[in-house]
């Protein structure tokens, strides 16, 4: 059992204030999920041909971010926007200039670039808009994730949270979600896969990489696989709903909003709102009624998604997921 939280700013003031109230949220969780906790903001877009890079010392030990930042500086010109001890985001220039040069996806080559040179760090995320932290242990105690992080003094235009309760995998910070399954996009999920293992070894054979043996990064793994094969988001969890077996809710975060997906049982709860300030989805209703004016917000159950039905020719996967999401021009402006 975990808890999933996600907050789509439709004001300035739910934008300036987006990090306290997920933060709110993941401590009403925490009973869902003790064991560590995460999120991924979405703020102010870096400058076109950079990226914004969240990076983990699994070791857990203070590290020389400066130093790791001068050395990506032979992919391209980088710096440290914020230090957190085990963990930092920094934005690296002239990767754009690298994908000319390479013919590939610059957020790849600069992927590929930190696995030969700094292989001791774990990529949390990558893109234009994302920054991604995570901690372990519970996320309101001293010393969890919203104390070291700073994370209610975080504003962007929508986040995704996690509180995970383990129940296959080790309680670290790196087994922790969101898992990265792109640029600028990131799953959380709330459940459990039955064939993890065997997807694992399908999609390493396909070039994907694993940094934890959490069936949960299987699923981000799977996103990520059918993005590189050319599917859009929809067309991913079209697959997904078919070919991942087991109980889920997935929140999956993209630039432009938050997708939610349940199982074809509906086995695992998800619960949404929306007032004329925010957007919201989490676990539980509980988790949504502290955020302010949720007692006039509309609520509803998202549908279970549909997998294809057996012995109907030519049909295709079906899923049905709530896609929160607007275009940059229709956010408020950001100040």
């Amino acid at each position: 059992m975990c808890g999933i939280a996600g907050i789509f700013a439709k004001s300035e003031d739910a934008q300036e204030h987006l990090g306290s109230r997920l933060a709110d949220m993941l401590v009403v969780l925490t009973d869902r999920g003790p064991d560590s906790a995460g999120a991924a903001i979405y703020g102010e877009p870096v400058a076109e041909g950079a990226v914004r890079l969240s990076l983990l010392d699994p070791s857990g030990a203070s590290r020389d971010w400066e130093a790791v930042a001068a050395r990506i500086g032979g992919f391209g010109p980088a710096r440290v926007l914020a230090d957190r001890r085990d963990q930092a985001t920094l934005v690296v220039d002239g990767v754009g200039d690298a994908a000319e040069r390479t013919g590939t996806d610059g957020t790849l080559a600069l992927r590929a670039f930190l696995a030969e040179h700094l292989p001791d760090l774990l990529v949390l995320s990558a893109g234009s808009s994302i920054e991604t932290v995570k901690r372990a242990g519970r996320p309101g105690a001293p010393g969890g994730l919203i104390e070291t992080v700073g994370l209610r003094g975080m504003r962007g235009s929508h986040a995704l949270g996690h509180t995970r309760m383990a129940t296959e995998s080790r309680v670290t910070t790196e087994h922790s979600h969101p898992f990265s399954t792109g640029p600028d996009l990131c799953l959380v999920h709330n459940g459990s896969l039955s064939n993890h293992n065997r997807l694992r070894r399908l999609l390493r054979r396909q070039g994907v990489s694993f940094a934890t043996d959490n069936d949960s990064e299987v699923a981000a793994g799977y996103l990520t696989w059918r993005f590189l094969e050319g599917d859009d988001l929809a067309a991913a969890l079209d697959r997904a709903v078919a070919d991942l077996d087991g109980f889920f809710t997935f929140a999956i975060g993209t630039r432009d909003g938050f997708a939610v997906m349940r199982d074809p049982v509906g086995c695992k709860p998800a619960v949404l709102a929306e007032t004329d300030d925010w957007v919201a989805m989490a676990s539980e209703h509980r988790a949504i009624a502290v955020l302010p004016g949720a007692e006039d917000a509309r609520v509803w159950e998202p549908d279970p998604g549909r997998a294809p039905r057996s012995g109907v020719p030519g049909e295709t996967a079906i899923s049905r997921f709530w896609m929160i999401e607007a275009s940059r021009s229709e956010l408020p402006p950001w100040k």
